[in-house]
């Protein structure tokens, strides 16, 4: 197999400069990174990756830990992620904590104590003081999505808000009678995202004047056949049926619209529609949402790590939590209710 040297002689650049190109650390202009990859192609040179990590200390191995794989959000997280690592040239190892419940310690408590990875990235785990302090002590930096992390800069999504966003456009409407479909218990642990929708669903609802109705909230799994139950029971009694539902994501409010069209209804001239999310298939379902651009997560996650692990890049943030953008995209699933 080709050298180093060999690719930077036929290159015209030092062999730094091949390293830094091949590598994907450290800047070098779009030119000289051209020139390198052509050389290289042509001489058949791979970079080593056990001599670059013998050399620097590092895998260039990013370990993401999920809590569901099965799930549209968690997916999107990750595709953000890989395809961000790749532009820096690292590989992803992917964590599924999705199990009989010991899996979280397996991971924390072994395989990312063995140093295959150089940095770790937590999607919507509320990790605890020893987990943090575990990958401290190694040495490994750490971001966390979802929520705050004391110690550990997070990217936090502001639940309440959302939901109360999505609420508020349907009581502008001129909804009054607005039923929820949130999370149930069991999903109600890191981060508490179930009861901080509610919370934002009951707190729009109270500013408007309007009445909490306990009748009008039903749990679900987030998935589009428990919103369809769910929906069904909200529906199904013509006397004392909600106009609009929230749902606390958008694969239970696609759950929602099968099953009030399956009782005859019309979204939105009997029933208004509105999850969270934005969802790959929100166009096609025509739902108006809450935008939280989970692709847009993992690649801010990535960024944050990139800055600690890449000298020069910038500033190493302080751990903190950095606030999420979000946007309500309204389309044909809400309207004003009949009259």
């Amino acid at each position: 197999m080709a050298s180093i040297e060999e690719v930077a002689k036929l290159a015209g650049v030092s062999t730094a400069t091949v390293s830094r190109a091949l590598s994907g650390r450290g800047h070098v202009s779009p030119a000289s990174r051209a020139k390198v990859e052509k050389a290289a192609g042509q001489l058949g040179y791979v970079v080593s990756s056990n001599a670059s990590s013998l050399a620097s200390g590092r895998t260039r191995n990013i370990g993401v830990v999920v809590p569901f794989l099965n799930r549209w959000f968690f997916s999107s997280v990750l595709e953000g992620a890989q395809q961000a690592l790749l532009r820096h040239g690292y590989d992803l190892t992917l964590y599924n904590l999705a199990g009989d419940g010991q899996e979280r310690a397996s991971v924390f408590e072994h395989f990312l104590m063995r140093q295959r990875v150089d940095a770790v990235i937590a999607v919507s785990l509320e990790l605890t003081p020893p987990e943090v302090t575990r990958l401290h002590e190694l040495g490994k930096p750490l971001v966390g999505v979802g929520g705050p992390i004391p110690g550990v800069h997070t990217l936090a999504i502001d639940d309440g808000a959302i939901a109360k966003l999505a609420t508020e456009h349907l009581i502008s409407l001129g909804h009054t009678r607005i039923a929820h479909i949130g999370g149930s218990s069991e999903f109600d642990l890191d981060f508490h995202l179930p009861s901080h929708r509610r919370i934002g669903y009951e707190s729009a609802l109270t500013e408007a004047g309007l009445t909490v109705d306990p009748r009008l909230f039903a749990a679900a799994d987030f998935m589009v056949p428990g919103g369809y139950t769910a929906a069904k029971q909200l529906l199904g009694n013509p006397r004392d049926r909600p106009t609009a539902i929230f749902a606390a994501s958008d694969e239970m409010a696609f759950g929602s619209i099968l099953a009030a069209r399956d009782l005859g209804l019309s979204v939105p001239g009997d029933v208004s529609i509105v999850g969270i999310d934005d969802h790959d298939l929100a166009e096609f379902f025509g739902l108006t949402t809450v935008a939280q651009f989970p692709r847009v997560q993992g690649e801010r996650a990535v960024d944050v790590l990139m800055n600690e692990l890449e000298p020069g890049r910038g500033e190493v943030p302080a751990p903190t939590a950095t606030p999420l953008p979000y946007e309500l995209r309204v389309r044909s699933s809400t309207a004003r209710p009949a009259a």
